[in-house]
């Protein structure tokens, strides 16, 4: 048994969905097939990103009801959807569509903001409403309101032959239950914390205490935990990116180190003036990436994970990366896959 302070018990991976412009269909087939290797490997959970104007996933919700007929036993996720791209009564109703689809093995990860390139979008998105349009946490409020049930109109009953509900429709029990909030600030994990969410903790967060990703992001568990119902039982996930090369050929694993030396200097200090810092990608062989995470303050506080894959690889190198992770890393973190 390995020396982490939790031991692993639930592993999940996340994609980004790249696709090719001349040929997207191939790309959504690629994911949905990463996600039916996922639950063969024994993963947990499998996570969608969410891309807005790019070539990878623009509907995570549209990709997992897919998934959801090609699977029966991993659960499902989104991290994040930003919900300033939202209107969070719709979401609700395609949140809960997807989950009784699934059968409950949705968790819907979400996020606030204003969406990305917020001045070069705001007319296409919110062609009259960009300045009225509240970004913050009261959209998150409202969109888990409508899954608890809460009233979405003063109107229901009979019109002609037409049936009203004053509530979001379809109702899936407990999936209000199943939303995480992804946050990488203390504000941010306490907001969740004292709304009952889960908390997504990824590769990003902002240095308000230190510069020490480790010790940042255990601080912002612990903060969570704090304002949290639950205390110390509330969810947590990590998701850095890690690649290990135990099947690795050797022209993969010299692609995989020349991508994290890319991204390595990066790491170095805060970015920006949100002072934003970002988790070293952990690469080779799964004993060595197991000795980093187990060294690692906030790898230390979770005991469930969704290790992320890295952007810009092949199908056949995500095949490798998640089959060493499911056979070689997460054993070796304690983990058992589930029958």
């Amino acid at each position: 048994m390995p020396s982490h302070a939790r031991p692993l018990r639930r592993l999940g991976f996340l994609t980004i969905g790249l696709f090719d412009p001349a040929d997207p269909a191939q790309g959504h087939e690629q994911t949905l097939r990463l996600i039916e290797l996922g639950e063969q490997l024994g993963f947990d959970s499998a996570w969608v990103r969410h891309r807005h104007l790019q070539y990878g996933i623009s509907s995570p919700v549209a990709v997992l009801a897919a998934a959801t007929q090609r699977t029966r036993r991993i659960e499902l996720g989104t991290a994040v959807v930003p919900v300033g791209w939202e209107n969070p009564l719709r979401l609700a109703e395609d949140l809960a569509t997807t989950d009784l689809l699934s059968g409950g093995r949705l968790n819907p990860g979400v996020s606030v903001g204003r969406p990305g390139h917020w001045d070069r979008v705001s007319g296409a998105l919110y062609p009259d409403t960009a300045e009225a349009e509240d970004f913050g946490y009261e959209r998150v409020r409202r969109l888990l309101g409508f899954l608890r049930g809460e009233q979405a109109t003063d109107f229901s009953g009979v019109e002609g032959i037409e049936v009203y509900s004053d509530r979001v429709q379809p109702v899936s029990p407990g999936l209000a239950d199943r939303l995480w909030y992804g946050g990488g600030s203390l504000r941010s994990a306490r907001w969740a914390g004292e709304q009952g969410l889960s908390l997504l903790t990824s590769n990003v967060v902002r240095a308000e205490e230190s510069e020490d990703f480790a010790e940042i992001q255990r601080s912002q568990i612990a903060a969570f935990r704090a304002h949290h119902p639950l205390g110390a039982g509330a969810r947590v996930s990590q998701g850095l990116v890690v690649i290990p090369t135990d099947s690795a050929t050797p022209e993969q694993r010299a692609r995989y180190e020349e991508y994290v030396r890319a991204r390595t200097p990066r790491t170095a200090t805060p970015q920006g003036p949100a002072r934003t810092m970002f988790a070293r990608d952990l690469v080779g062989p799964s004993a060595a990436i197991a000795e980093q995470l187990n060294a690692h303050a906030g790898f230390r506080e979770v005991d469930e994970v969704v290790f992320a894959l890295p952007f810009t690889f092949g199908h056949e190198d995500y095949v490798q990366i998640l089959t060493d992770i499911a056979a070689h890393l997460a054993p070796a973190l304690g983990w058992k896959p589930t029958v």
